[in-house]
């Protein structure tokens, strides 16, 4: 991307959707009823009685990212076999790289850094069928939480605030979901297909590894996928416990996996921006179970915090950790 347009979205366009979001937002919580003692609400529930459910979720980072650490170790084994704890290591340091660039593409530059340099442009390929695993399980679940929330969400609030869009995004969805289906179980065929084109054969060459992954393999990513898709939904329960939005665990998983289909569909220009729409999302769906503004609020931004700041804060410490092994040598 050129460099005068990474400055403009990260310094000028990321920060003024920001801005538009965040008035929003604050324009919601002033029509919430005794927002202030929800706020101050929230803020004991960090170091109350519930306590222990935050730090629980906390600790699930380390499940959340172990899974996604075996996701890419199965993979990324067809061209160079790699130990857990490696793979734990390029996991987080892909999510700091993520962390700084549009739609997290950074991540696959932050995985590869760990394998050897005749082998990464390959393992780019690998990566991807991970995010496509994980893709197909966010869009199957968040067509059952669309389809949840027609059924069984606030009726008045879901026609004046969220209607419309959500019909039109679960139409989206389901095409897109069946597309991705048969792109992701017809992947070695996909290749030889790219093959006949002439054009196309020197990028074929860093694909071809894809011929390697069976169904076996697939099935075996997906599975965790499902596995690393339900920590999300058990550390938003928790969260939601703790900062008092009364919704049940049905009502959880309907709410988030929308939550999770919107963001995988709506592009992330800077990081500010990503948080500001998580908040904005956040709102627009919980709502229709629970009007509490603000512990909405304080779970969208401990989520962030727990998933993506911290694991970042991990990974930066492994690339200095790296720079410094590097110069030493």
């Amino acid at each position: 991307m050129n460099k005068n347009i990474k400055i403009l979205l990260n310094y000028v366009v990321g920060p003024l959707v920001f801005c538009v979001l965040c008035w929003s937002i604050y324009q919601q919580l002033m029509k919430q009823q005794n927002w202030q003692g929800s706020l101050q609400q929230a803020w004991r529930a960090i170091t109350g009685p519930e306590a222990w459910k935050l730090w629980l979720t906390v600790i699930l980072i380390f499940a959340n990212y172990g899974l996604e650490a075996r996701k890419w170790q199965v993979v990324v084994k067809q061209v160079q076999p790699t130990s857990f704890v490696q793979a734990c290591k390029a996991v987080f340091t892909g999510t700091t790289l993520a962390f700084f660039t549009p739609n997290r593409i950074g991540e696959y530059m932050g995985r590869i850094l760990y394998l050897g340099e005749g082998k990464r442009m390959q393992a780019i390929s690998l990566t991807i069928v991970c995010s496509m695993a994980q893709l197909l399980v966010t869009w199957v679940a968040g067509i059952g939480g669309i389809l949840y929330l027609m059924a069984y969400a606030n009726t008045e609030l879901l026609h004046t605030f969220a209607g419309p869009w959500m019909k039109m995004v679960l139409c989206f969805t389901v095409g897109a979901a069946i597309v991705l289906t048969l792109f992701y179980f017809r992947l070695a065929g996909l290749v030889r297909w790219m093959e006949k084109i002439r054009w196309l054969q020197k990028p074929v060459a860093y694909i071809r590894v894809l011929e390697s992954l069976n169904a076996t393999i697939l099935i075996q990513v997906l599975s965790l996928s499902v596995l690393r898709y339900s920590v999300f939904l058990g550390q938003y329960y928790l969260l939601f416990d703790v900062f008092d939005v009364h919704i049940t665990a049905t009502q959880v998983a309907g709410a988030v996996s929308v939550m999770f289909l919107v963001f995988s569909i709506i592009p992330s220009i800077a990081v500010i921006t990503d948080l500001g729409m998580r908040w904005k999302v956040g709102i627009e769906v919980v709502q229709l179970f629970d009007s509490n503004i603000s512990g909405i609020l304080a779970t969208s931004l401990a989520v962030w915090i727990i998933n993506l700041v911290v694991p970042a804060l991990i990974g930066s410490l492994l690339i200095l950790g790296m720079k410094l092994f590097n110069n030493r040598k």
